[in-house]
């Protein structure tokens, strides 16, 4: 079971892209380039001041020189600060990133939006080994609106009975309604992003729905009247932001066998079940409960104390840093679509490891939970890093002092 559910969602559309990066022939001649290859492409000619660009999670570009204000590090063993800071210099790079979260925000739009706005974030902070979020972005494109769509009790807009609702082309009963996603959507990535401390800064909104008319012609020869109905019946939420990443942190490090697997944040939790794979089908093919099973929930506090442990492992890397530590994150990678089942593998596969993994040492926040809900399992504020075993305590040092939590469930292996 444990197997099978991992390889659904690895080989999801979401996850592994077979349809972007699939080779593509029209009117007989094979096309140089696939949908993905297209889009590398602008970045293959004009490559100018990125650093990083389809590598990592997020992008990074050319920055400059700048003067921050940053907790002195070396005022408390293992580069903890109590109340002493400092000015500095150094140079920092513009990341970049915007992903999509349409079929959770589908299903449900609030905590739809809210972890896409999430899980971007973290894309963010897992950046090279490790960065810092500063700016937001949220989307939303839909279908028409039917503005006769209003909330019965407004204060009860959750209630199953509570939309005036009229039928919608195409739309399978359990997907939210337009006016649904363009209430509760941007509320729930607004709320995430302001709870985490970004300040959501920049968004669009696009509704577009057309009756479509033409005519074919049948085998007798006859032309027979077709129509088409066009729009964002599947709608698209887009998560998006801006970010800054030290110069010397801006790529992860090729770890040795025996480094230590951890996972940073929050426990796991029967959430979010299958949906790398979910989000990967036609929209309303899927059963409703399996669908509804697919949605994640969000918990930006807990993202908020994972990224402060990021933040104080990053400052640490520059030059001469205390004890001559350094940065102890090696690698860093977030955990979204497939649950570890997804990032672990990627993490360890990235370094050319193969890696052994205890179950029993992830957290946990439901007794129950069966092996493949372990592994696979899609909660929310994780991260998976490697550190060496000589970091750890140094590692566990930051943790404590943000009330961070985090557990250390595999070894790195020659063999993979």
């Amino acid at each position: 079971d444990v197997e099978l559910m991992m390889f659904a969602q690895a080989n999801s559309e979401h996850c592994r892209h077979k349809i972007f990066n699939a080779e593509f022939t029209i009117d007989g001649a094979a096309q140089p380039h696939s949908l993905f290859g297209m889009i590398r492409h602008t970045h293959q000619t004009h490559p100018q001041h990125m650093l990083v660009a389809y590598s990592d999670n997020a992008s990074v570009m050319v920055g400059s020189q700048v003067e921050r204000f940053s907790a002195k590090s070396a005022s408390r063993p293992y580069g903890i600060s109590a109340s002493s800071y400092q000015k500095e210099s150094a140079l920092q790079h513009i990341l970049m990133k915007v992903e999509t979260h349409n079929h959770p925000t589908a299903i449900s739009p609030f905590p739809g939006a809210a972890t896409g706005a999430g899980g971007e974030i973290r894309d963010e902070g897992a950046t090279g080994r490790g960065s810092k979020p500063k700016a937001g972005l949220t989307g939303f494109s839909v279908s028409q609106i039917n503005w006769g769509q209003i909330p019965i009790n407004p204060q009860n807009q959750d209630s199953e009975n509570n939309w005036n609702l009229t039928p919608i082309y195409g739309k399978p009963g359990h997907i939210a309604s337009p006016l649904q996603i363009m209430i509760e959507g941007p509320l729930g990535g607004a709320a995430f992003n302001n709870e985490f401390g970004r300040p959501n800064l920049l968004g669009y909104f696009r509704e577009y729905e057309q009756s479509l008319s033409y005519q074919i012609t049948d085998a007798s020869g006859t032309a027979v009247e077709q129509t088409e109905q066009r729009g964002y019946h599947k709608p698209i939420m887009l998560a998006g932001g801006l970010g800054v990443i030290d110069d010397s942190q801006t790529h992860k490090i090729q770890f040795p066998a025996g480094t230590l697997l951890i996972q940073l944040g929050g426990p796991g939790m029967r959430i979010g079940m299958g949906g790398g794979a979910a989000s990967s089908m036609t929209t309303g093919a899927n059963a409703a409960h399996l669908d509804f099973d697919s949605v994640q929930r969000g918990n930006p506090e807990i993202e908020r104390r994972a990224q402060e442990v990021i933040n104080q492992c990053w400052l640490q890397g520059k030059a001469g840093g205390p004890c001559g530590s350094g940065n102890p994150i090696l690698a860093i990678h977030d955990v979204g679509a497939g649950g570890l089942s997804n990032a672990f593998p990627e993490l360890t596969n990235d370094a050319g490891r193969g890696a052994l993994f205890d179950l029993r040492s992830v957290p946990l926040e439901e007794s129950g939970l069966a092996p493949k809900e372990i592994w696979s399992n899609e909660s929310q504020e994780r991260y998976v890093l490697a550190i060496a075993p000589e970091s750890l305590a140094q590692f566990k040092a930051l943790c404590e002092r943000e009330r961070c939590p985090f557990a250390v469930v595999g070894v790195a292996t020659v063999e993979r």
